[in-house]
């Protein structure tokens, strides 16, 4: 028989214990190794321990490999009690033996407040590049594949990337593979819901946490021919003309009661140029329609609405980006947000011309509904750098706002007509060939509320866009190999 050794965190005595006895159930599991902090004194009659700095460290997946005999290695990722189902591990190490995985990973019941509840997981694919993809806790790892990659990871010290480390280099051997049935439960203690969690990856606290995962991700790239150096394509900002210097793209459908902030936000603009405001008003049935029309005495407001009804957020982007009065530069509102000061629009397209780059990514604060500050407060992504940004984009899941593109490249790409993930499409299309420019002034108000696209999704839902992004990475890498 197939067996598999278990390394599982040692913090909570009384959980581990039930874990354990879990294991000890199948007749698959070999030695039971627990991974303790240094200078813990707690013993379990049948165990060995590895004293550990961090589960996520280098160091320790280093001795998970010296440590682990059996074929499979089993990696349990929470510090609380794991119940498994029934004959759970002999499926798991069926699957990873008939399709020949690196690892496999299931789906599984959380215990979130007493409540037990299912957690579908999605399929690793190539542009899987998110160093939170969620496999769920339980990992079963092929020792032999496991093995050959911590060989790979040479004399890396990670504190923080060294199992995101072993996952990258698994999977540029092996397959990943995803066993969809619901194999175990665990408990989950993060209660917050999903418009709270999407933004940990920004989090300054988190910076050094980052900075390791973007070293790991840059040498994965390398390593399978996707890595870009940073060297890009010229601009030339006079080749066509323009009625106006720049445009601001609103979409909008139901949005009555913010869609007034945001049209003011715009028109108080202070610039040295001329400039207008198209909003295409996918047919709101709310009154946005009839509180848009209340600024038609201005006239650089340029109201649409499509004679289509089958377009998304990108499709109105692209409506407007197509619109004969379309300016040189295209700069992106939210019909919830609004700018923070008049002079937004005149530093996005100053850094257009300082910076020579055919988008502009700018900073935005986190508020409510009143504008009031929430946390995480400023986000401004400094993770993007000149030198590596248009790779590190490949691993994180958005670049910032507001957005702001040179149209004719833009016209050229065209916008996918999505409602969630076209503006990162886009700027990892034009990150390939051209440089995007930075601002970290505070250019935009960023409304969270009830009625955000992303504030409260459901597990389906959140699958359903992390699923669309890895794909997007996935064309990305492919297209990005061919370069090479």
């Amino acid at each position: 028989m197939n067996k598999l050794d278990a390394f599982i965190l040692f913090t909570e005595p009384e959980q581990a214990r039930i874990t354990i006895n879990e294991l000890r159930q199948s007749e698959s599991v070999g030695t039971i190794w627990l991974l303790t902090p240094e200078g813990s004194k707690e013993k379990i009659k049948g165990c060995k321990y590895i004293h550990i700095d961090s589960l996520y460290s280098s160091e320790t997946i280093r001795a998970i490999a010296k440590n682990t005999k059996n074929n499979y290695t089993l990696i349990y990722l929470k510090p609380y009690a794991l119940k498994l189902g029934y004959f759970a591990l002999e499926r798991m190490i069926r699957i990873a033996k008939d399709s020949a995985a690196g690892m496999v990973y299931a789906d599984y019941y959380a215990v979130l407040g007493g409540e037990k509840k299912n957690r579908p997981v999605i399929d690793y694919q190539e542009g899987s590049l998110r160093d939170d993809f969620n496999f769920g806790s339980v990992l079963c790892y092929n020792t032999l594949a496991l093995k050959k990659a911590v060989k790979r990871m040479k004399k890396e010290t990670y504190q923080f990337a060294g199992l995101y480390d072993l996952r990258l280099k698994v999977s540029q051997k092996y397959p990943l593979v995803h066993i969809n049935e619901y194999l175990y439960t665990e408990i989950e203690n993060d209660t917050r819901v999903t418009g709270q969690k999407i933004f940990d990856y920004v989090d300054p606290k988190n910076r050094q946490l980052q900075l390791e995962m973007e070293q790991v991700c840059t040498q994965h790239l390398k390593d399978v021919g996707a890595w870009l150096e940073p060297t890009f394509k010229q601009i030339e900002f006079d080749k066509e003309i323009f009625e106006v210097e720049a445009s601001v793209i609103i979409p909008v459908r139901n949005r009555i009661r913010t869609i007034r902030d945001a049209i003011e936000s715009v028109l108080r603009q202070k610039t040295t140029f001329p400039f207008n405001l198209i909003v295409i008003d996918n047919h709101s049935t709310d009154g946005t329609t009839e509180a848009i029309d209340a600024f038609k005495s201005d006239s650089r407001l340029i109201h649409l609405i499509p004679e289509r009804d089958d377009l998304g957020i990108g499709g109105c982007w692209n409506m407007g980006v197509h619109h004969n009065q379309c300016g040189k530069f295209a700069v992106q509102l939210d019909s919830d947000d609004v700018y923070s000061d008049v002079d937004t629009l005149q530093k996005i397209v100053n850094a257009f011309y300082e910076q020579q780059c055919a988008m502009v990514v700018g900073t935005y604060q986190m508020t409510n509904f009143e504008m009031q500050m929430i946390p995480p407060g400023i986000i401004d992504h400094r993770e993007w750098t000149t030198e590596n940004g248009r790779n590190n984009a490949l691993r994180i899941n958005g670049l910032g706002a507001p957005r702001a593109f040179y149209t004719p490249v833009l016209r050229e790409i065209k916008v996918p007509n999505t409602s969630y993930g076209e503006d990162y499409a886009l700027g990892l299309n034009i990150s390939r060939h051209y440089q995007i420019g930075r601002i970290y002034d505070v250019l935009y108000l960023c409304r969270r509320w009830y009625d955000n696209t992303d504030a409260s999704l459901d597990i389906e839902k959140m699958n359903e866009h992390n699923l669309y992004k890895d794909r997007i990475r996935t064309w990305e890498l492919q297209a990005r190999k061919k370069m090479r």
